[in-house]
């Protein structure tokens, strides 16, 4: 477990690649009965992390939690160990992602997905974490979508084949602008690490002008 978050780029969840600040629930008609929740450029989140992947014919298992602080053009995703110990840190602005871990000098690259694959040896879908945590972003048509909370779990696959289930949202099944994910799943089929599951928790969620 700790060899993960040692290598750290995880989490990352992270990325300035994808602007989704212009989606709005309009452009997602596909997806029901529009919302009036809208994509926030800044946002602070907390939560917790757990993935399932394959290692020399092995199921290996970590967990561990984050803390994602964002603002229009810079991300910071800071990861923790079980006992709350600061892992890693890996910061993104555009063009640059710096990943900083005790003791070992900075490690840096322009695609924070190709910074966090080396790192961690299987894949994380930081390109598109920053839009999905927020329950936004391109369906495998192409098309855009807004994830509803009126249902009690809302599938999607994204373009790039990534399965997203939002099994749980901040106040339940509200249909409200204030609502936003708590609990994404996410499943993929790799060649380099098998199949890959990973759960995001959000324990904690403040967007720009909140109290």
């Amino acid at each position: 477990m700790m060899r993960f978050f040692k290598h750290a780029a995880a989490t990352g969840l992270v990325l300035l690649a994808a602007g989704c600040a212009s989606l709005s629930p309009q452009e997602a008609k596909d997806n029901g009965p529009a919302l009036e929740r809208r994509y926030s450029d800044t946002i602070d989140l907390g939560g917790r992390l757990s993935v399932r992947y394959e290692q020399n014919q092995r199921e290996e298992a970590v967990h561990g939690s984050f803390t994602w602080n964002q603002s229009a053009r810079h991300v910071v995703v800071t990861l923790l160990s079980p006992l709350g110990q600061t892992l890693a840190t890996i910061d993104i602005k555009p063009g640059i992602a710096v990943l900083t871990q005790s003791g070992k000098p900075p490690m840096t690259a322009t695609d924070v997905d190709i910074l966090t694959e080396q790192a961690l040896g299987w894949p994380l879908p930081i390109s598109g974490l920053r839009d999905w945590l927020q329950g936004f972003g391109r369906g495998a048509d192409g098309k855009l979508f807004v994830a509803q909370p009126a249902a009690d779990t809302v599938r999607l696959t994204t373009r790039d084949g990534w399965n997203l289930s939002y099994g749980e949202w901040q106040d339940g099944a509200a249909n409200t602008a204030s609502n936003h994910p708590k609990r994404i799943d996410l499943a993929r089929e790799t060649r380099q690490a098998g199949p890959v599951a990973i759960r995001i928790v959000i324990d904690s969620w403040k967007a720009a002008g909140a109290p």
